[in-house]
């Protein structure tokens, strides 16, 4: 019966990792339509943070963190959710929620690119054919008629990879940093300080705030949507297959995202999949399946989202 119970879980859980963290795309394009960009990030992982501090109270786990761990989780929280999660949610405005996806996927590229550069890591003969794909799958990608001819476009882009240099980075960094040893807590103190960062640079920018009663409907129940889904069930669906199943497992998720996002996108919003679009995908995703090595699965996964 504890057998069965566990299967029913694991696929549970791969369906969390699967279909809502590949539906994030369409909540955060629906909710970025009509609110400000920071101030929609900032809600989202505000609440979210909170939310996991209760949630934590009542398990009763711990809370308890050194200055230090303090630090570094402000450091991660900022690369990874303010400065990343926050500019792709204003790099939706430009672009559509199925690109922004594809190109978010080639992120192991940025991360084995960086490890070459700052840690000087020898990148083995498999990952080199992935580079290469990758590198072909991204150029197609961004060189079709459509995007070229859009500035906004080309704006939406360039957000994108300052976003994934910024992951990349953090990535490194998180992987020595002396951080909480509760995952939960760890992300807890992060969502809920980029929250807060994202709030100071959302005034800085001059955005302008609404209160979620004057909301339409399908950005109230995107937000939520967001906040309990995309942030907190589908993070800890994530943690809980790490220790179930192998990270080569989990790590498919890197390619089922971007088709979810695409369908979604086509199917809600009527975006448009051309034909190179799907070439570039096979490519991509193919020089993605040989980047994700068991040495850069676990760094990339925890954080991508």
């Amino acid at each position: 019966m504890a057998k069965s119970s566990n299967s029913v879980l694991v696929v549970l859980a791969f369906f969390a990792i699967y279909f809502i963290w590949g539906s994030t795309y369409l909540l955060n394009k629906i909710a970025v339509m009509e609110l400000e960009p920071f101030m929609l990030a900032s809600c989202r992982f505000t609440v979210a943070g909170l939310c996991i501090f209760i949630l934590a109270k009542i398990m009763g786990i711990s809370l308890s963190i050194t200055k230090k761990q303090l630090i570094n989780s402000v450091l991660a929280g900022i690369l990874f959710l303010s400065v990343g999660n926050g500019l792709v949610v204003w790099a939706l405005r430009y672009v559509d929620t199925g690109f922004a996806a594809l190109e978010i996927s080639s992120q192991p590229l940025i991360i084995l690119l960086m490890m070459r550069i700052l840690q000087g890591k020898k990148i083995q003969p498999m990952s080199v054919v992935g580079v290469v794909l990758g590198i072909v799958g991204i150029y197609l990608l961004v060189s079709q008629k459509q995007i070229i001819a859009q500035e906004e476009s080309i704006v939406g882009m360039a957000m994108i990879f300052f976003c994934m240099l910024c992951w990349a980075y953090a990535s490194l960094f998180v992987a020595k940093a002396d951080l909480p040893t509760n995952y939960f807590v760890n992300t807890g103190y992060q969502m809920f300080f980029a929250g807060l960062i994202l709030s100071l640079m959302s005034l800085g920018f001059g955005e302008e705030w609404s209160s979620p009663l004057a909301w339409s409907g399908d950005v109230q129940i995107s937000m939520l949507l967001l906040i309990f889904f995309g942030s907190i069930l589908a993070f800890t669906s994530f943690n809980y297959l790490l220790k179930t199943v192998s990270p080569e497992k989990v790590a498919t998720s890197t390619y089922v995202n971007p088709i979810v996002a695409l369908l979604l996108g086509w199917y809600f919003l009527d975006e448009q999949i051309t034909l190179q679009s799907i070439l570039a995908a096979a490519i991509l995703l193919t020089g993605v399946y040989f980047i994700n090595t068991k040495k850069t699965l676990a760094i990339f996964e925890r954080f991508k989202r």
